[in-house]
């Protein structure tokens, strides 16, 4: 150790130490250079940045529009404008095993550098230098997703540069997580296929939540060549590529060998699955008229997927073209649970993209409790008092019993039951047509009820919806309620004020309905519901609800031709009994009875009560005695029809049915009259071939009615 003094020597020298002047001036000079390279290189980097211009990510935001259930699970995607599936995803709605393959495959040192790894790159170079060829790559995630960004080519040395200064600018503006979601949105799975989850989706039918090891290694090396490694159309290659990046987690130690060997022995499916579509009809509507990029609506899809199910099997075998709706209502919110527009959304036999909740159909009987329910409310009966099932004339309508057999003396509550004609047209005579519409009308329901007789018995055209509003409000009490299909914003239509029925109506008729006898295989009790078939097994319906949900059903053919043997009780109602079934075994019970309702047997009714008082002659309305103009029930304007053919190759006739009008009618085809019966308001017609006809017909004063349909 050197003595105190000779320090203190050394440091005197020092202090009067002066450099040389030529040491200065190097010294200068180096100092000089590296500001200048400081500054070129700052100044290039900004150049560079100016040349790249902002990261486009406004492009990079435009995502599939999403339609969520009522709990965020996905009911049915769209693709975006430019016709791709590219679904918003979040780090923590991906399994961690796809990134522990991506980042062993792609990067390892993510989390380490800054959008460019010096290390690979420097190993990049020099093997570059020394082969002469390019022999491993240095891109990172993050160059990968701003070659993503950039619409540019990425094959020059330019745009590699390009890469590397946007990979620079990315990671200064965003996080980690933030490049990583990015990169899962925008990497490439073939065809028009992007992000991870849409892969997924598309490739394992399921959301990337769960993925295998197998799974999550394909996820990783698809993006690098998505159209040659594409699972459906180059399965071989696919299967090598993900076998590639299994082989190098293994050896990163990720996952284990045992792990690395089953996963290589799983197969990788040459199909893409379809994207999910429950709900479609009603996505779709709701999807067309919002802005919002993720709308959520009421729906719950595990009852959406199995209302659609049990829809699909019960049209499965009865003919190609029958097709099926169902709507399930929440009475206590309006909010729709379920909704099925067709019985299959694709297929183009059954007229699956027509959305038949919204299609206009004669709902046969399916008005008889609102009609009986005006009745209670009016005073004039009550479901003891004893109605006369016998034939009956008002004016010149004369209606029949679908069986076309009288019962004779039945209590209200039976006739309902049954579903007598009779009795429900005394009681729409007694109450009147037009207090009938009024009603429906003031409760806010948008339907036109023609003020006639025929009304009860489907004279009338009324959407699904319809139908399953005006149940909701029974099942309320007789109070209407908006149908609500969105979670949040504006019903599609208010509450009104004045109620549907009043509240001891609405109980009788609830009560009624219970009692229903149920469909073949069905247990009774718990379920009150209504059935309705229109004129020539055109139109079968089914609503009924229990103390919480209604279920509304329709099955028939979009194009309106008639389905023998199709009918509410034995094709509606089965239906509407499985898909309460899919709600739970249990039955929500009835509200109780209000204060004011009557509950006694017929013997116990007050004298005014216990039997139905007919209008006679004079006192029928002027509604019902009015002969209301003709109309061809049957077939519908601009319906297709089948030409059916005997087994013996010979075209079938086909049915004409007329209402309204005074007899005798004459029919005529494309201007040619046709055999007609001088006392029936229906006639068979044999085509001749396939194209359009235009049938007319004219009653006893003249008045005319013409459709035009189609045959084929």
């Amino acid at each position: 150790m050197p003595h105190p003094r000779d320090a203190l020597a050394w440091v005197k020298r020092l202090r009067g130490w002066r450099p040389p002047r030529k040491a200065v001036r190097r010294a200068g000079a180096v100092l000089a250079v590296a500001l200048v390279l400081c500054a070129a290189t700052v100044a290039g980097y900004h150049a560079a940045l100016a040349w790249l211009g902002p990261p486009p990510l406004a492009a990079a935001e435009v995502s599939s529009k999403l339609v969520l259930d009522r709990n965020g699970r996905l009911l049915r995607p769209f693709t975006t404008p430019k016709g791709l599936w590219r679904l918003p995803v979040a780090v923590d709605e991906v399994d961690p095993r796809y990134f522990a393959l991506l980042l062993a495959y792609e990067d390892r040192r993510f989390y380490e550098h800054g959008g460019v790894d010096a290390e690979a790159l420097a190993r990049a170079v020099w093997q570059f230098l020394r082969h002469g060829r390019p022999v491993s790559g240095a891109s990172t995630l993050t160059m990968q997703t701003a070659r993503l960004l950039d619409d540019r080519p990425t094959r020059s040395y330019l745009a590699k540069v390009g890469q590397v200064f946007r990979a620079w600018q990315l990671e200064g503006m965003m996080s980690k997580r933030q490049v990583l979601e990015l990169y899962m949105r925008l990497a490439p799975f073939g065809g028009n296929i992007e992000g991870v989850r849409a892969a997924s989706l598309a490739y394992f039918g399921k959301e990337p939540r769960r993925l295998t090891i197998a799974e999550a290694a394909l996820l990783v090396a698809l993006p690098q060549s998505p159209e040659q490694r594409r699972p459906d159309r180059v399965n071989t290659s696919a299967r090598a590529a993900r076998d590639r990046v299994i082989e190098r987690a293994a050896d990163a130690g990720v996952i284990s060998r045992a792990e690395a060997d089953f996963a290589k022995q799983q197969s990788v499916r040459a199909e893409r699955y379809n994207f999910p579509a429950l709900a479609a009809h009603l996505s779709e509507r709701i999807a067309s008229a919002s802005d919002e990029d993720v709308v959520r609506l009421t729906i719950d899809a595990h009852l959406q997927e199995g209302a659609e199910a049990v829809t699909a099997r019960h049209v499965a075998g009865a003919g190609p073209r029958l097709s099926a709706a169902a709507m399930v209502i929440d009475h206590r919110t309006g909010e729709v649970l379920a909704h099925v527009g067709s019985a299959s959304y694709f297929d183009l036999d059954r007229n699956g993209p027509i959305d038949m909740t919204q299609a206009v159909r004669s709902p046969g009987s399916a008005l008889k409790p609102f009609i009986y329910g005006l009745g209670f409310e009016a005073g004039n009966s009550h479901p003891e008092t004893i109605i006369q099932d016998r034939p009956a004339r008002f004016g010149r309508y004369a209606p029949e019993n679908f069986d076309q057999s009288f019962h004779g003396a039945v209590t209200v509550r039976q006739a309902l039951q049954l579903s007598l004609n009779i009795p429900a047209v005394k009681m729409l005579n007694a109450i009147g047509p037009a207090r009938l519409s009024a009603r429906i009308r003031q409760a806010g329901f948008s339907i036109d009820v023609p003020r006639n007789l025929s009304v009860a018995l489907g004279g009338v055209g009324l959407k699904l919806e319809d139908l399953a509003g005006l149940y909701t409000a029974l099942a309320r009490g007789g109070e209407p309620l908006a149908l609500s299909y969105r979670m949040s914003g504006e019903p599609m239509r208010h509450a009104a004020a004045q109620a549907l029925l009043n509240p001891e109506a609405a109980w009788y008729v609830g009560d009624i309905l219970l009692g229903s006898p149920p469909p073949a295989h069905a247990k009774a009790g718990g379920i009150a519901f209504k059935t309705g078939t229109s004129y020539g097994y055109r139109d079968a319906w089914a609503a009924g609800f229990d103390g919480r949900y209604v279920v509304a059903v329709w099955l028939g053919r979009p194009d309106g031709t008639p389905t023998p043997g199709l009918t509410g009780l034995t094709r509606a109602a089965p239906l509407l009994f499985d898909i309460f079934a899919q709600i739970g075994p249990e039955r929500a019970p009835l509200a109780p009875p209000p204060h004011g309702v009557i509950l006694s047997a017929t013997t116990g009714l007050p004298p005014p009560l216990l039997n139905f008082r007919e209008a006679d002659g004079e006192s029928i309305t002027q509604a019902a005695t009015a002969d209301p103009p003709v109309h061809i029930a049957f077939p519908p304007d601009r319906a297709e029809l089948e030409l059916a053919r005997s087994g013996d190759g010979e075209k079938q006739p086909i049915a004409f049915k007329a209402e309204g009008g005074m007899l005798p009618l004459t029919w005529l085809v494309n201007g040619a009259p046709i055999e007609t019966p001088p006392h029936r308001r229906e006639t068979f017609w044999t085509p001749s071939g396939e194209g359009f006809v235009q049938l007319s017909v004219i009653d006893a004063e003249g008045r005319v009615d013409r459709v035009t349909v189609r045959l084929r």
